[in-house]
């Protein structure tokens, strides 16, 4: 599943993330789910009980449940936003508990300077607390709106090398974490 964790209007995410599904596509051995948050829009949390219980009341829950368990591996395209990540991609990975659990994800981040890791670190806790687990590779964009031009996104060799190592170790780690859910 590619989550694209920015919802802002106008977000350059969105090429971003279109050009991580293209190179996903590329290697011809995933399914991919391309998850947009802005189009899933969840409301923040309205479910009455913990996610931890699976006892869904409301069906974008029941959706995002489904769509999420469906899931061997993510990567999340993510701005950073004042050195951390975004409130909507906190909502989601809230919403559920089980369904992530011993799943590998791989970080596509972008911002200044830092190329969104800030809001990457700071997400790693609650990314860790339901069970994900971390790629080492990772893609950091900085200064990532001089790349998308006319709406499109223009990786550099380095960005698409970064890339196609994540899918390797998200394809390894799927598959050897894939028993221990």
């Amino acid at each position: 599943m590619i989550v694209v964790a920015s919802v802002r209007p106008g977000r350059i995410g969105l090429p971003i993330a279109q050009w991580v599904r293209e190179q996903a596509e590329r290697r011809n051995i995933f399914d991919i789910d391309f998850a947009d948050l802005a189009e899933i829009n969840l409301p923040f949390m309205d479910e009455p009980n913990h996610p931890r219980l699976k006892q869904y009341t409301k069906q974008h829950t029941i959706d995002w449940s489904e769509r999420v368990a469906a899931a061997d591996a993510f990567v999340f395209v993510t701005p950073e936003y004042n050195h951390s990540y975004t409130a909507p991609l906190k909502n989601a990975l809230d919403f559920l508990s089980q369904e992530w659990w011993r799943k590998p994800a791989g970080f596509v981040s972008y911002g200044g300077v830092s190329g969104g890791s800030r809001g990457v670190s700071a997400f790693e806790p609650a990314m860790t607390t339901v069970g994900l687990i971390k790629t080492g590779a990772a893609v950091e964009i900085p200064f990532a709106g001089s790349l998308v031009v006319d709406g499109r996104f223009t990786p550099n060799d380095k960005f698409t090398a970064i890339l196609d190592n994540m899918f390797t170790e998200l394809d390894t780690l799927a598959t050897a974490l894939k028993p221990l859910r």
